[in-house]
């Protein structure tokens, strides 16, 4: 029967999960690549084993992990951790967090992405105080905000957007 190849159905869905592995590969080389240049290229320093054990829980290969490192400890572009706030809709506080080799080019995109979905982009110190540190080290919202359903989408939007830019890392929001 024409038409029926197992292939042809079997590659959109290897591509697509193989996109997905590719940008967290990406994100965790980046993570990897901070922690080892802070550590001077120490393999046993705690925020080095906290990003190898990321990445091996995402079952990235032990090769990739030792380029990783290995790269970061010798010349390269200088890559550093940076923290943007932002209103989204509804009034939602946003705080993004991310590993960027150039910040000029990060800053302006995601005012772009902010524009594009109904958010507005903040001054240092304006969102950050409806979020706190829990014990792990992520930031919880202290205040949570009610939005309505038509926000919420807009919101789920943007967030989603922010997160399938390369440079950012951690997107939190303050929505209830």
């Amino acid at each position: 029967m024409a038409g029926h190849s197992k292939w042809a159905k079997l590659k959109h869905v290897k591509g697509k999960t193989d996109a997905q592995k590719a940008k967290l590969f990406s994100k965790l080389v980046r993570f990897i690549s901070i922690e080892a240049k802070k550590s001077k290229g120490d393999r046993n320093a705690p925020g080095v084993r906290a990003a190898v054990e990321k990445a091996k829980a995402a079952n990235m290969p032990a090769d990739k992990i030792e380029r990783a490192i290995s790269k970061a400890s010798g010349e390269g572009a200088e890559m550093e951790q940076v923290v943007y706030e932002a209103y989204g809709p509804g009034g939602t506080a946003l705080v993004i967090e991310g590993y960027t080799d150039n910040k000029n080019r990060t800053v302006q995109e995601i005012k772009h992405l902010l524009v594009l979905h109904g958010g507005t982009f903040a001054n240092s110190g304006a969102a950050m105080w409806a979020f706190a540190k829990n014990a792990e080290g992520k930031l919880e919202a202290t205040m949570p905000v009610e939005v309505n359903e038509e926000d919420g989408t807009k919101l789920g939007e943007l967030v989603d957007a922010l997160e399938e830019q390369d440079d950012v890392n951690e997107v939190y929001t303050n929505a209830a």
